[in-house]
């Protein structure tokens, strides 16, 4: 297994309330030029939590710290005009990351948990890691 020292936080840059699943984020990120999904785990309006890429292989979600991270992303992050960066968890989501990354700090006791907005120009993930 390949070291692991952070957790990072993503939404899909998708509306407010749009369905959006593992292959529909597989299917974008073939198309920029990815062998597919860049993230780990993807967590859906119903608070469901879906795999990614295996967390064996290197992510493809966070520029210079895919090797070592796990890239989690929940479904979202937009208002429902698909332009305005915001908090759009729901209740289940906010539920779903709190168990997968109390989870993943069994797992590895180490790990930090970063959003994506701190080693990137974006919004993402479109709300305060902290106050999780």
């Amino acid at each position: 297994m390949r070291t692991i020292n952070r957790i990072i936080l993503h939404c899909t840059a998708t509306p407010r309330g749009r369905h959006v699943t593992v292959s529909d984020i597989d299917r974008w990120h073939k198309a920029r030029g990815s062998s597919g999904i860049g993230y780990h785990y993807v967590i859906y309006l119903d608070g469901s939590i879906h795999e990614g890429r295996p967390l064996e292989r290197i992510g493809a979600h966070c520029q210079g710290y895919n090797a070592t991270s796990i890239g989690i992303a929940y479904v979202g992050g937009l208002e429902s005009d698909g332009k305005t960066p915001a908090d759009t968890r729901t209740d289940a989501q906010k539920t779903a990351l709190r168990n997968l990354i109390g989870m993943l700090q069994e797992r590895f006791p180490d790990v930090t948990i970063h959003g994506h907005r701190e080693f990137a120009a974006k919004a993402c993930p479109c709300f305060d890691v902290l106050g999780l």
